[in-house]
């Protein structure tokens, strides 16, 4: 779904990512770890448009997308769920939702045909779509941002930290949206410092540092690996 190739990128003259080679794969959920500043949430913005790679390709299917105004992208079919705070409270739920569908705003019958198609797939958005977001919980605000995401059917969905301050309810509310994603044959790229959540819901794995890839496999073969064991969760399994 996605191939990076070579891909340097970064802020202020200075690469994050340094030669990134990285194979995403078409219906799967796949997960990035590593430490911090590896360069994981920089893979996402660099695919989403937010940031130009410097050298290197990135192919979305077919297509070359590097460096691609975020708006075209999304009208290739790829999204991206910010890491938090990334609904506006005083709108209500389905204000919010709607507005994953403004690139096809004058569209009224496709908006509220999809609308009512991600209310039955999300319950909350039609038990409390007129209420204002701001009064939801942090699961459920998560929720509708997945929905806003999926506003106009897009072939691949960017999350960055979605269990970012979420309790244990809540992450399972995430955990069920993103296996409705990966069960309608949307494909799935999140970037995850809650390693055994990420991994979990996971069916691919890449472990990142210093700005490359050090370890791409299925994600139970990681958490199952000693090593990744002993860098990422505090022990072998």
């Amino acid at each position: 779904m996605i191939s990076m190739t070579g891909v340097h990128a970064g802020y202020g003259g200075g690469d994050v990512l340094r030669g990134l080679d990285l194979e995403v794969a078409p219906g799967a959920v796949t997960c990035i770890v590593g430490p911090n500043g590896a360069g994981k949430s920089t893979v996402l913005r660099t695919i989403s448009g937010q940031l130009a790679p410097r050298l290197g390709e990135i192919r979305f299917g077919d297509r070359d997308v590097a460096g691609r105004h975020p708006a075209e992208l999304i009208k290739a079919g790829i999204v991206q769920v910010p890491q938090s705070n990334g609904l506006f409270p005083a709108m209500t739920v389905a204000e919010n939702v709607l507005l994953g569908g403004y690139l096809r705003r004058r569209e009224k019958d496709y908006l509220r045909r999809r609308f009512a198609q991600l209310a039955e797939r999300f319950p909350i958005i039609g038990e409390r779509g007129g209420e204002p977001a701001g009064n939801l919980s942090g699961g459920q605000r998560r929720t509708v941002e997945f929905a806003r995401a999926l506003m106009l059917e897009p072939r691949m969905v960017l999350l960055d930290e979605p269990s970012l301050g979420l309790d244990p309810r809540s992450l399972g509310l995430v955990e069920q949206a993103v296996d409705g994603m990966r069960e309608s044959g949307v494909t799935v790229l999140l970037v995850e410092q809650n390693v055994r959540f990420g991994l979990g819901i996971a069916d691919h794995g890449v472990v990142m540092e210093s700005g490359g890839v050090l370890k791409a496999d299925s994600a139970q073969a990681i958490l199952d690996d000693p090593e990744m064991g002993v860098l990422f969760l505090g022990g072998a399994p």
